[in-house]
Order: C-alpha cells, then structure tokens, then sequence
C-alpha cells in the first residue's frame, strides 16, 4: 500500500541521542522564523536496550541544559556521577570532577525515551514509526537528496508493511554506528570504521563501588581496561575491554583473565551476572569525522552523531560531544532562510566542522589516548601508564586539568597535549626514581597453570554471535598470591634507562601524533582528490620560494662578479691571461 507523499523542511533519520535532542533543539526557533516541519523517522519506538550510551559527562549536562533538555534527566532513575576511581595492582586513584560539576549515569534506553518524549511535545515535529530503506535523488541532479523511501509497520496483524515516501528540503542522518547511509552520503569522501576492540556488558546488581558515584577504571593485565558505574539504584553497569581476535569463550575468558583482578567485593555478583544473563557486546570503532562538502559528498543531507563520528567509549564522551553537536548545528541552521541553498549550506556544514573542533577533537584525542595507555601490553606503553598513575597521584592540576577534559567541561587540544605530553616527562622521571616492578602480582594464566583458578565453568553454550549465556558455574579454591617484588634503579643503570627514555618518549610521539593529525586532516585518505589539492597547495610554495631562492642567488653572484672585476681589474685580466694560458 502507497501512502501519500509528505513533504517537511528537515527530515531526521534515527530518534537516539542527536536525533530526538536535534527535532527539539530545531522546533525552538527565533520569533522571526515561521516554525520548522520537521518529521523524526525510527524503525521502532520501543524503548531500546543498549549497553553503551549510559554515562553523561559533564560537558554533556551543559548542553542539554543549552537546548532545554535538562529535564530530561528526571524521573530515570538516574544516578549523580562525581568524578573517577582507577585501580591498579590493588591501589586506588581518586579523580573527582571540578568546580562541582557533575555526569549523569542511567539506564540508556530510559534517557532516549525521555528525549523522544520532548521531541513528542516540540511544536512541528512529527515522529514517525518507519524504517527507512532508501534515498531518494533529485530527478533533475543526481547529486542532491531530496528525501527517503521507507516501510511503516503493518496496521494489521500479518499485514504486509506500508510503504512510504518522505520529502525535505534537507535530511539528517543520525542512524548510529552502524549507520546504513554513510557511504551514500559520502563517497569517497568518506572514512569506513576501524574496529579495535569491543566492550562486553552485563549488569551487576546490588553491588558497592570502591568510590560511590564515580566511574571506575580497573587497569587489569592481558585485557583492556574494565570500566563500572552504576546506572540506577540497584542496577551497576561493567563494561569489560576484550581485544582482538575475540576469544571463542567469553565467559571462561572473563571468568578466569578477568575477575581475579577486580575487587574481591565484585566477584560474587560478576559471577552472579553472568550464571544470570547473557553478556552482550557492542564494537569499539574508530571513525574520525571529516568535512562533510567533499566532491562525492550528496547535497542536502548530513550525518550527524555516531554515523559520522566515533570515538572509544572508554572515557564516556559519545553522547556530550553528540549533545555539542547538536548545539552548534542549531545555531547553524536556525539563521539559514533556505535549506535548498545547496551553497548556503555546504558553508554551515563546513562552519560547523570547525567550531566542533575544540570539543571533539579533545575527547576523541584523549579517549584513544587513554586507551591506548590502560590497554597496551607494550613494554614502552606500560611506562607511560605507570607515569600517568603517577602523576594522577600527585593531585591539584595533574588531576584538575586531565579531568576537565575528560568531563567535556575544558575544550582544549592544547591543554590536553600539554598534560599528554607532561605525563610522558613525568615517566621518563618516574623511570629513573621511582621502584620497578619485577615479579607482577599473579595473573590468570598462572592461576590457569596451577589449575586452581578462582573460577571454573562447567556448561557454557553460545547461542547468537552477539550474546553469551551460562549455565552452571561452581567456585573452587583461590591459590595464594606470591608477592610482588619492586627494585631501585641504580646509577649504573642511568646509561641503559637514557636509552630506554628515548623509545618510551618516541613511543608517546606515536601515541599522540596520529591522533592530532586525525583530527586535523580534514579529509579521508581514499579522497585522492581532495589529498592531491592539498598537496598541491601545500607543494607550491615551496616550490616557488626554492625557485624565487635560485633566481635570488644567481642575481647576487652576477652583481658579486661584477663588482669583483670593477674593482680589481688586474684580478680579472691575470684571470684571463691564465685561463688562456
């Protein structure tokens, strides 16, 4: 069944995080401007159900309270996040937020309904119930996207569903991170997603976190990082860092690398969890973002969110640089009289690009910084990492500045290479001051050896690629931790220590470098276009001043020559005379 074409100025693509905040945020509008049809397209208005998604910096609090959506927190059972806590080798760090800021942490699925809600109540805004299948082109310019077809469900029970076509004068795309229109709106101006780990989530109920209310990182050997924060009054999230390849058992892999390096206050209920429900998993893609007015780029369309931009979700910055996001595009397109104007709008994207930079280029730098410090088995890395927990430890601003950034509060690339780059300097110290660790405290592939571990599976079935489930799990005895042994660098080992600074400070360059230039490079690698003209623009130059520079110097050696035989002339014959000679 076809049903009528509808026609709006802005169609958005996705009711998540960015795309219920943006219908509100572009509803509100200036007494000067007539108000926006705008239609909010979801394949389903369920609540959804997610593992990630749950913790809202800071910074992000700022911008819902900069769109009106504060309110949106209320009533989800959300808990108040204060700051950090990271474990190490059985120490604690405590990283408290600034100035009295403080995140959010909740269930996902709750806050999205509450953003639909608003979205629901905006004036203009129509959210529909439809999955969208296609885009549709301008008949007369292939370039542009003039709307999208897409499937209503069945009104009737096993009823085929009802097709549909949706018209707008500019379409968003806020679909997520497994967007299924990025490379039609970009080309081959676009990147495709890196994935280089993925988190493994469950639920953990009834349980006390060494800081209560803060996030908290366990730097755990032979993994990823393990991050906790609770998401409601009974209910804590965990969120295990699992590199590739994935191991074929994941429980039996938690239960045995993982668990025995976490608070012995958790292991009961990880254990719990786990015998309980399935664990779920979610990738951890990089996606760096790029100008969104490239020669393939589609005209009259736009990605916003996930489907454009994606970071490491270790440091919980998805949703405030989403929310900023959402900010800066409001303030864009608010004062444009016509979103046809492909030019007009190719400027504001461009506009908007930038003046997203400072906020999102540091969370997306610092989250993959980070990770790359907390997750590395590297030798070099692990330097680095024992020097960044250092130099938490000293507290005032080596606390204050890095947890500024990681809230969203400090927008900075330059304060967060000044604190990246003072922990590298502080290691190299640490290294040569500070004891080293020797004999590490017992990992589980020793507990393994022994075959005494904390834990035994004994009927773990698979039943989809993406859940995990367990049967029975029986304890068994825990065998008794050796002690760790620490010694002193002495001055005879200086001369290898200098040698051994130099790879960990060259090994912090190859950290941060490719981060920086991901964020300045405003344009993708297979865009050979787009890299040729700014090779081109950047060549030229040079060119032209090595060329003006060998022009300059044959001028002055003729003038020198010159001057040389006016002065002494008899130089000049005898020079002659000889060369005849």
């Amino acid at each position: 069944m076809s049903i009528t074409d509808s026609h709006y100025d802005i169609l958005i693509v996705g009711a998540g995080i960015a795309g219920s905040a943006l219908a509100h945020a572009l509803s509100d509008l200036p007494s000067y401007r007539r108000p926006l049809r705008i239609a909010l397209l979801e394949r389903s208005l369920a609540e959804p159900d997610r593992i990630v998604g749950e913790l809202l910096q800071p910074g992000g609090v700022i911008a819902l309270r900069q769109l009106g959506l504060e309110w949106t927190l209320e009533g989800i059972d959300a808990v108040p996040v204060k700051g950090y806590c990271i474990l190490k080798d059985g120490q604690q760090v405590h990283i408290p937020y600034t100035e009295g800021h403080e995140g959010r942490s909740f269930h996902h699925g709750k806050f999205v309904m509450r953003l639909r809600e608003a979205a629901l109540k905006a004036k203009g805004v129509d959210v529909i119930e439809a999955t969208v299948t296609e885009l549709i082109e301008d008949p007369h310019d292939a370039k542009r996207i003039i709307g999208v077809h897409a499937k209503k469900p069945a009104t009737v029970e096993g009823g085929e569903p009802e097709k549909a076509q949706y018209l707008a004068d500019l379409v968003v795309i806020a679909d997520g991170c497994f967007s299924n229109f990025r490379t039609a709106v970009m080309g081959a101006s676009g990147f495709k997603p890196v994935t280089r780990s993925h988190f493994v989530g469950a639920v953990l109920e009834d349980v006390t976190l060494p800081i209560p209310q803060h996030g908290t990182v366990a730097l755990v050997r032979g993994s990823g990082p393990v991050l906790l924060y609770q998401i409601s009054e009974h209910d804590t999230r965990i969120l295990i860092d699992v590199q590739q390849p994935l191991p074929q058992d994941l429980p039996a892999h938690i239960l045995t690398n993982i668990v025995p390096q976490l608070p012995e206050s958790l292991h009961a209920a990880v254990r719990a969890a786990i015998a309980k429900d399935r664990l779920r998993r979610m990738p951890n893609s990089f996606l760096p973002a790029v100008e969104q007015n490239g020669h393939s780029c589609k005209n009259g369309i736009l990605l916003l969110g996930d489907a454009w931009n994606m970071r490491h979700p270790l440091t919980g910055g998805g949703m405030t640089v989403a929310l900023n996001d959402v900010v800066l595009l409001r303030d864009q397109l608010i004062s444009m009289p016509d979103f046809r104007d492909a030019k007009r709008v190719n400027q504001a994207l461009k506009a908007w690009h930038w003046a997203r930079k400072p906020l999102s280029s540091t969370v997306n730098i610092l989250a993959f910084a980070l990770y790359d410090l907390f997750g590395a088995e590297d030798d070099l890395l692990e330097v680095l990492r024992a020097g960044c927990f250092a130099y938490f430890e000293r507290g005032g601003e080596c606390v204050d500045g890095p947890v500024s950034l990681l809230s969203g509060v400090a927008k900075s690339p330059s304060l967060l290479f000044t604190h990246f780059f003072s922990v590298a300097f502080y290691s190299l110290y640490c290294l040569f001051t500070r004891p080293r660790l020797v004999t590490p405290p017992p990992s589980s592939s020793s507990s393994q050896k022994s075959k005494s571990t904390l834990l035994q599976p004994t009927s773990i079935s698979t039943s989809q690629p993406t859940s995990i489930s367990t049967s029975t799990l029986q304890p068994t005895s825990k065998p008794t931790p050796p002690k760790p042994t620490y010694i002193t660098p002495t001055p005879l080992q200086y001369p290898f220590l200098a040698l051994h600074s130099l790879r960990v400070f060259w090994a912090a360059i190859l950290v941060f470098g490719p981060l920086l230039w991901s964020e300045i490079r405003w344009w993708s690698p297979s865009d050979t276009r787009r890299r040729n003209r700014v090779v081109a623009f950047a060549v030229l130059p040079v060119v032209v001043l090595v060329v003006v520079g060998f022009v300059a110097l044959g001028a002055v050696g003729m003038k020198t020559g010159a001057l040389k035989a006016e002065l002494f002339p008899e130089l000049a014959v005898r020079g002659v005379g000889v060369g005849s000679a």
